[in-house]
């Protein structure tokens, strides 16, 4: 293979050849130009091999480390997730016990995985090795789809954990108000700190059941009297809808104007989960977090809303979503049958 060249400008040129074939790039260092030159010639001599020729190719020169690099530059930043996924994919690939990063996309077997798998249940819990274990096979899945680095997903094979219950927190009127008494929330001044945003974004989350990157990137043009629009790639789910506001929370919204003139909240999401968490701590507090003022808002709005509509308050497009997201207790059911909703007639 041809040497790289320096050119004029200081940077450096170099030609990859392959039975016939020919491609050529220019970089800022030597390094980087003999890096792409043996990446690039490994990928015209795959090409002419074609089908699993090429995929063992292909897997014998590159390691799973370079598939979950590749994955996070290329793929990654599409998603709205973007930043977190990042750094999974960092703690991954860094800081994981019997990770198999330096094994070769060839010589990769399910072995392999199951040995990462088994090591990380004993330090994490079951949630958390689900959502890595569907991060590492969707990335395998794209290194055989749309690289062509392996012929099958050796991930097809590893035995997923069993999923762990669903939340069923809902988060309590005191809980509530000592939250609030920490926050410095009033129910008739305008807040004049970030500390005091939290709290009406407490309010909203409790209020309509949006999500806390939601709220924070609520912008004033898409309040309307009624409901607020929330729109397509601001979503957990990628889609647009429109979130219902009753008087209470129209006027809660209210109370944010002049805090910022774009964001009805001015506060960024990782900002908001954060400071949240450590004022629920100060108020002597813990067991909940933001996201179950989700719960909370479901499991009231409930009384009130048909299946369907509460569906498409929060977003979702199963009704079985409701499920998870309704958590009344018995007492709770019990008083509404005593109050003679759901009473049994006698004649």
């Amino acid at each position: 293979m041809p040497a790289p060249q320096k050119t004029a400008s200081g940077a450096w040129r170099i030609q990859v050849f392959y039975k016939g074939q020919r491609d050529a790039g220019t970089f800022p260092t030597q390094r980087e130009a003999r890096e792409w030159a043996d990446a690039r010639r490994t990928e015209l001599k795959a090409a002419s091999a074609g089908g699993n020729a090429a995929a063992k190719i292909l897997g014998e020169s590159f390691t799973l480390n370079d598939a979950m690099k590749k994955y996070g530059e290329e793929v990654s930043p599409e998603k709205r997730g973007a930043r977190w996924e990042e750094l999974r994919i960092n703690a991954i690939t860094t800081k994981h016990a019997c990770w198999p990063g330096t094994r070769r996309m060839a010589e990769l077997d399910a072995q392999h995985l199951i040995e990462w798998r088994q090591a990380r249940l004993k330090v994490v819990k079951k949630g958390t090795v689900l959502r890595e274990l569907a991060l590492v096979s969707h990335v395998l899945d794209t290194a055989r789809r749309d690289w062509g680095w392996i012929s099958s997903n050796p991930m097809s094979d590893v035995r997923r954990p069993p999923t762990p219950p669903h939340r069923e927190r809902v988060i309590t009127g005191p809980e509530i108000r000592a939250v609030l008494r920490q926050l410095g929330w009033s129910r008739s001044k305008k807040p004049k700190t970030t500390k005091n945003a939290v709290a009406h974004c407490f309010i909203a989350a409790l209020q309509t059941g949006m999500r806390a990157g939601e709220i924070s990137n609520l912008e004033w043009s898409d309040v309307r009297d009624s409901y607020c629009i929330l729109h397509a790639g601001r979503t957990k789910t990628g889609k647009g809808r429109q979130v219902p506001l009753t008087h209470a929370a129209r006027k809660n919204i209210e109370m944010m104007r002049g805090f910022d003139d774009d964001f009805v909240f001015g506060i960024e999401a990782a900002s908001l989960d954060a400071l949240f968490r450590r004022h629920r701590t100060k108020a002597g507090l813990d067991g909940f977090t933001f996201h179950d003022t989700r719960h909370t808002a479901a499991t009231r709005m409930a009384q009130v809303l048909h299946v369907l509509d509460l569906c498409k308050s929060f977003g979702w497009t199963d009704p079985k979503r409701a499920m998870i997201y309704y958590n009344p207790t018995g007492s709770d059911i019990a008083a509404r049958l005593n109050a003679g909703r759901g009473a049994i007639p006698t004649r």
